[in-house]
């Protein structure tokens, strides 16, 4: 089983809890403990793990170094945009009926862009600690970015200690996927 690649595991344990759902769909009720543990370990550590990955790349680059950043950047934006696109159609090929419940009918909409605006102003400025507690990613990368920046004239040792949290964040990250 170890010898299998790792996509090859997902698709394998895909198919058997398309098999264990459809065969048996109340056998396969205690296996979504499973998927909802494994889905709540990832959401756990990503936090973290992109803390110290951002700060760690930040805090370690050297001036005339090649970032590739235009790439990262534009893959993300056609990442994001193409996501939005499948959300967008896929909305449409299986619609949803949703049932509010009475606790929706007090709140109310941004009454423009100036409070939505404000909204993402206090998410950059939110506590670091806070931002990492509530999974809130721009105030994460903000924190790690000025905490990159200002370590950048740190020891070595200081650095060598940021990679190694990031280098140890990344392989637990590496035992959760490997337990899908």
């Amino acid at each position: 089983w170890n010898q299998l690649s790792l996509v090859k595991r997902i698709i394998v344990g895909l198919i058997v809890g398309i098999i264990l759902a459809i065969a048996a769909p109340d056998a396969a009720k205690p296996v979504e403990l499973l998927g909802s543990l494994f889905v709540g370990a990832l959401k756990a550590v990503a936090p973290i793990l992109v803390f110290f990955l951002v700060m760690s790349a930040v805090s370690q680059h050297k001036p005339g170094q090649k970032t590739n950043m235009k790439s990262v950047i534009s893959l993300y934006l056609i990442g994001t945009f193409l996501a939005g696109v499948v959300a967008v159609v896929g909305s449409f090929i299986f619609p949803v009926t949703i049932a509010l419940g009475k606790g929706v009918e007090n709140v109310s909409p941004p009454s423009g862009v100036s409070e939505v605006l404000k909204t993402l102003l206090m998410n950059v400025v939110d506590n670091p600690i806070n931002a990492l507690s509530n999974a809130n990613y721009i105030g994460i990368l903000v924190w790690a970015l000025l905490l990159g920046v200002a370590l950048k004239h740190a020891p070595a040792s200081t650095k060598t200690m940021i990679t190694d949290f990031s280098d140890g964040l990344s392989q637990i990250v590496r035992w959760v996927i490997h337990l899908a």
